[in-house]
């Protein structure tokens, strides 16, 4: 995982408990006249709980059928996308969480929903030489959620939490204050994923900058100059913002000599040192090969 050092285990644990905690049946439509449903449900969360997930999994699958149009659809759909998630079947997860925005956007489990979708495509990232697409979909799912949830005042939540921790120290069983404790948490994980959101992206970029950069060296072995270059110039258009830019300009002026297209080179050397100035003593060899050759143009 990218970033595991950002966000535990025990932090995402708190932001998907937290939603159920603080919404429980969800409540968008009447309920189920089909007990059988509801008792099922409660069944299977016991086994959640218990963090048998794929024991859950298999519980609820059946259940995300017999429970279209009740109270119960999004519950059950959301609590069978954290099992599949939690017993590692990303694929299975993706596709829940995605059903569940599509048929229930309102739901109050589709912060956490959309959440734990880019959670998914972040899983599914491989290694850096193979095909990137889930990559490019876990900064777009991130990129959607802070777009959609904006951060909130996280002190106001801070303080909330210490005055109902205090509260419950006087009171201890006030079902009140329990309840407000509850949601306040909540709703500082919830800040959580935002800045892990935050710091995920960068990540994610750099590991596609990566990607690009690997294929630019293959074509460079190839001695297929022209490719490498075009490579390169992707870095440079769509990933300016990570540590492969630079190397990418280095690159592509190695190329362009390689490919004795002097006057090219002398003109992105010129724009490397603006961008880099530190680097005039490093290319002064490389300089000087450019002048000689464009004077004998």
């Amino acid at each position: 995982m990218l970033v595991t050092r950002f966000f535990s285990r025990s932090a995402l644990m708190l932001f998907a408990t937290g939603v159920l905690i603080s919404f429980g049946c969800s409540s968008s439509k009447p309920v189920t006249k089909d007990s059988a449903v509801s008792d099922a449900y409660a069944r299977a969360l016991k086994t959640y709980e218990k963090k048998d997930y794929a024991g859950a999994a298999v519980s609820l699958e059946p259940l995300q059928f017999t429970s279209r149009a009740s109270a119960l659809e999004d519950d059950i759909l959301f609590l069978l996308a954290q099992s599949y998630y939690h017993s590692e079947q990303y694929y299975l997860a993706s596709e829940t969480y995605t059903r569940l925005l599509q048929q229930m956007p309102t739901s109050p489990f589709a912060r956490a929903s959309q959440f734990m979708l880019a959670k998914c495509y972040e899983q599914l990232v491989p290694h850096f030489e193979l095909d990137q697409q889930p990559t490019h979909k876990a900064i777009e799912q991130f990129g959607l959620y802070m777009e959609l949830y904006p951060m909130v005042d996280s002190s106001k939540i801070a303080g909330d939490i210490n005055t109902y921790r205090e509260l419950l120290k006087v009171n201890p069983d006030n079902p009140s204050y329990k309840q407000n404790y509850a949601q306040a948490k909540a709703q500082f994980a919830r800040i959580d994923t935002l800045r892990y959101a935050a710091k995920a992206i960068p990540l994610l970029r750099e590991k596609l900058a990566k990607n690009t950069f690997s294929i630019a060296h293959q074509y460079i072995q190839l001695q297929k100059f022209k490719a490498a270059g075009i490579c390169y110039d992707e870095i440079i258009s769509h990933y300016s913002d990570t540590s492969y830019a630079k190397l990418a300009w280095a690159g592509k002026i190695d190329v362009l000599i390689k490919r004795k297209k002097w006057f090219d080179a002398r003109q992105t050397l010129d724009q490397y040192l603006q961008l880099f100035p530190d680097m005039q003593h490093e290319m002064k060899s490389v300089k000087d090969q450019i002048t000689r050759n464009l004077s004998t143009i």
